[in-house]
């Protein structure tokens, strides 16, 4: 991305629909995908719609089991293989089904068409939040609860052919019951191919440990390699506080950065994540919700009540370098020598400074919808001189070079 200049909307594009996952940039086209189940093709330079596809049916928040999302369609960010040439989406249809398709960026057509299973056998219950991560010539699938923790879930990864045709692999959580795999950033693939996935609140709340409020390492066919669980894991599932409210951040020194909603942060090696109470270090950071990004040792974590926190994992220690200013407070991504972050709360997308956290500049995404305006965990995409922020009517891009 270029260096960051003066910041304005470039366009925005009305999708009918909120766009809660990522846009992803395939060429000189924008694919973002809406909670009306629909996929749209979109030009990079004007934002106008070049084609688009219905996936599947949406479920009105009146016919879901409990939840925050109305309706429930594509929640997730979509993935893109360059070796099928095809980005695929998961899409709520109707009231237990979800749906895996591989459309093609050109014109949105839909080669691939795979129903996704639930491992718990309780689709009903099952709400697919977390990014798609893509290795092995799989792409991979997690499962969490919906808001609000209802009916008899468990969390679980599923991991399906990206041809459509092949092996379909399954991770259950060993616990009586939730352990959700919901963080908007969805699994974490190390060079190796490892995959990473964090876990909520389980249904244990003595020991022995029970494979919840941890970070689990998963080989390609999904056999759990490794586990982390602080030795508290049974009291955060008694309270409610998830450490899997955010992704695992892998860092360049190999090292895994796990926070959560008890605001202590976990570090950890990737290569050995050692078990209930294995950590390398730990350390107040903050109340964490979404993805982080990671350039080298610092990881800039998501924080919901105070904004994202810069924190240097070098030498296998914690130490927070600086925090945003609150309103910059969801999911960021570096580039052009900025962090950028959109606020859920505000309407706004904000450039930050990577040396201190200062805001650099601010622009309004003007979004013609009242209320929120920008879906909760919401993270920009970077492409060339644009920013680009799916919101609860679309997709907005602001030209930042």
């Amino acid at each position: 991305m270029p260096a960051a200049g003066r910041l304005s909307v470039a366009w925005s594009a009305s999708l009918g629909g909120a766009v809660y996952g990522q846009p992803l940039v395939i060429g000189t086209t924008v694919v973002a995908a809406t909670e009306g189940d629909e996929v749209f093709g979109l030009n990079r330079a004007t934002g106008a719609i070049m084609w688009h596809t219905s996936i599947g049916t949406p479920l009105p928040l009146g016919q879901q089991p409990c939840g925050n999302v109305n309706p429930l369609g594509i929640t997730s960010t979509p993935v893109y293989d360059p070796q099928t040439g095809l980005v695929y989406v998961v899409a709520q249809d109707g009231r237990t089904g979800h749906l895996l398709a591989g459309l093609r960026p050109a014109d949105g057509r839909v080669e691939v068409r795979e129903n996704v299973p639930s491992p718990d056998h309780q689709p009903f219950y099952d709400q697919q939040r977390g990014a798609l991560a893509l290795t092995d010539g799989h792409v991979y699938v997690v499962f969490g609860g919906h808001y609000g923790d209802c009916g008899p879930y468990i969390g679980s990864v599923v991991g399906l052919p990206a041809t459509g045709r092949g092996p379909v692999y399954t991770y259950l959580v060993p616990t009586p019951k939730q352990g959700g795999i919901w963080a908007a950033g969805g699994p974490v693939v190390a060079p190796s191919g490892v995959i990473y996935v964090s876990s909520g609140n389980g249904g244990r709340f003595a020991p022995p440990f029970d494979g919840s409020d941890s970070v689990i390492a998963l080989t390609p066919q999904l056999k759990r390699i490794g586990v982390f669980a602080p030795v508290n894991w049974a009291q955060l599932s008694t309270d409610d506080l998830d450490l899997g409210s955010m992704s695992p951040a892998l860092t360049s020194g190999g090292l895994i950065l796990q926070v959560g909603k008890s605001g202590v942060g976990y570090l950890m090696s990737a290569a050995h994540l050692g078990g209930v109470g294995g950590q390398i270090a730990q350390a107040k950071v903050c109340v964490a919700f979404g993805g982080a990004a990671v350039v080298g040792s610092i990881v800039y974590v998501p924080c919901i009540s105070e904004g994202v926190t810069a924190v240097d994992t070098a030498g296998g220690s914690l130490k927070i370098i600086w925090q945003a200013p609150a309103d910059a407070s969801g999911s960021p991504v570096v580039g052009g020598g900025a962090v950028w972050v959109a606020g859920s709360g505000t309407g706004a997308l904000y450039e930050l400074s990577p040396a201190t956290g200062q805001i650099r500049q601010q622009i309004s995404l003007r979004v013609p919808v009242s209320g929120q305006q920008l879906s909760d965990f919401v993270s920009p995409a970077l492409s060339g001189g644009l920013v680009l922020v799916g919101t609860m009517a679309g997709v907005t891009a602001v030209a930042g070079a």
